[in-house]
């Protein structure tokens, strides 16, 4: 997943009772830099980036140096305030002058790296796709709603993994001890019981394999938690690939198999 983060000015204040009390200039007035509606969008790739050079210019320097810890953790794909906001990939922060204040609201933009992914996603008919949701504990690649008949909207979560290993055939999952894998399908368990529609889904990033089995051996642990997924109902998906050195195209999605 990539990130890029949008600034929005929301407001700007003036408190022209502490202006004529406090300032050399008391007539000093609202800001002038910036005005409500004004956007920011920053990347941080390696043809642009604008966190390290301080947006060139583009910005106050007092409101970058209020909001720039919230814009690199953005930048960085982390949760800006959780628990805060309603939603942790956002926060409304202003500027440091306290008689004239700028409001802004600093947002996390993720975008999926695997285009395949998100236009399978797009083709469901699904009314809501949001990359990077929340829920519980985690953070699951997409949470999804479709209407029903217009009366009622159902939910869903997916959580996607990279399959790369294949033994005979055969491919298997994780390739290596996942703490984060296990906790991902218990909280999928609990979102299914509550009433959303969960699934797990594996991308087979190989030709020719069409099923993904838990790798014992490996995470006995994580391979108990698909098997209590399953027999909850939450519904395991592969998705099959053709693969080439610069090209992965999803070709197929197959359903839970019954064993």
């Amino acid at each position: 997943m990539k990130h890029e983060c949008r600034i929005t000015v929301l407001e700007t204040k003036c408190f022209p009772e502490l202006q004529k009390k406090y300032l050399a200039d008391p007539d000093s007035g609202p800001c002038s830099f910036f005005k409500p509606g004004d956007t920011f969008l920053l990347k941080r790739t390696p043809q642009q980036d604008d966190f390290y050079h301080l947006m060139n210019g583009r910005f106050c320097g007092e409101a970058w140096d209020a909001v720039s810890r919230y814009v690199y953790t953005a930048l960085q794909g982390g949760s800006i305030m959780k628990g805060w906001t309603k939603d942790d990939r956002m926060m409304i922060a202003c500027c440091n002058d306290g008689t004239r204040p700028v409001i802004f609201r600093i947002e996390r933009i993720d975008i999926p790296e695997n285009d395949e992914e998100s236009d399978w996603l797009q083709k469901q008919d699904f009314s809501v796709v949001s990359p990077e949701h929340t829920y519980g504990d985690s953070r699951f690649d997409f949470y999804m709603e479709k209407d029903i008949d217009g009366a009622q909207t159902e939910r869903y979560l997916m959580e996607v993994k990279g399959c790369t290993l294949e033994i005979d055939g055969i491919g298997y999952f994780p390739d290596a001890p996942t703490l984060r894998g296990v906790k991902h399908i218990r909280e999928l368990i609990r979102a299914k019981k509550e009433g959303y529609h969960a699934a797990l889904a594996f991308v087979i990033q190989m030709d020719g394999v069409t099923e993904v089995r838990p790798n014992t051996d490996t995470h006995p642990e994580f391979a108990a938690a698909m098997k209590d997924a399953r027999a909850a109902g939450v519904e395991v998906l592969f998705f099959t690939c053709h693969v080439e050195p610069d090209l992965l195209e999803i070709t197929n999605c197959i359903g839970s198999p019954s064993k």
